[in-house]
């Protein structure tokens, strides 16, 4: 009777093994993207500036001294028209205020370009490549979206191949480490 248990434990061992190895051919693709541009997230601000600017400081935090949103705006639009070209999209994402270092960052929708701007001078602090937000678009499925206009499906179909590849992989891997464990307990038990 033992033997027959130990038996059937092997062969759904080697069920798991399968379902373990055809998951991971497909899921491998979508877990090593995630991986990768997870860490890369990960050390965003332990780049040197490269993945993610660093915040410059304008002249002055006093909120009465800033310019309009509508002025920043205008002459980051203007900044971004004379580096990139009159035909470069102005579209503008968000305005992030920084009070405390005096600085508003005008990211563009459509884009990977942000300006710092000094919100009391309008003078601009600097041009921004956002690498970080590129590769945040690739880590979430976005970009898919953002690609093939998929309105979130996209996104929504890339994370969950990912999130059910992962869940099951861990699922079959348990089975994989714990079964042969319960086989050697079996045979020992069997032995005199």
């Amino acid at each position: 009777m033992q033997q027959n248990t130990s038996a059937q434990i092997a062969r759904k061992t080697r069920w798991h093994r399968k379902w373990h190895r055809n998951i991971a051919i497909i899921g491998a693709a979508f877990l090593l993207f995630t991986s990768v541009t997870g860490l890369l997230l990960a050390w965003k601000k332990n780049s040197g500036g490269y993945l993610l600017a660093e915040s410059k400081k304008g002249s002055s935090p006093l909120l009465s001294q800033w310019l309009s949103f509508e002025t920043l705006s205008s002459k980051a639009i203007t900044a971004l028209r004379e580096k990139h070209g009159n035909t470069i999209d102005t579209v503008i994402s968000r305005i992030d205020a920084r009070p405390d270092k005096g600085m508003v960052k005008f990211i563009f929708e459509n884009h990977y370009h942000a300006l710092q701007v000094d919100a009391v001078t309008g003078n601009i602090l600097l041009y921004e490549e956002r690498r970080a937000d590129f590769i945040e678009q690739l880590h979430d499925g976005s970009i898919i979206d953002k690609l093939l206009s998929a309105n979130g499906l996209g996104k929504l179909t890339y994370s969950t191949i990912g999130g059910i590849s992962l869940l099951l992989l861990t699922i079959t891997g348990f089975w994989l480490w714990y079964n042969p464990k319960r086989i050697r307990k079996r045979k020992a038990e069997i032995q005199p």
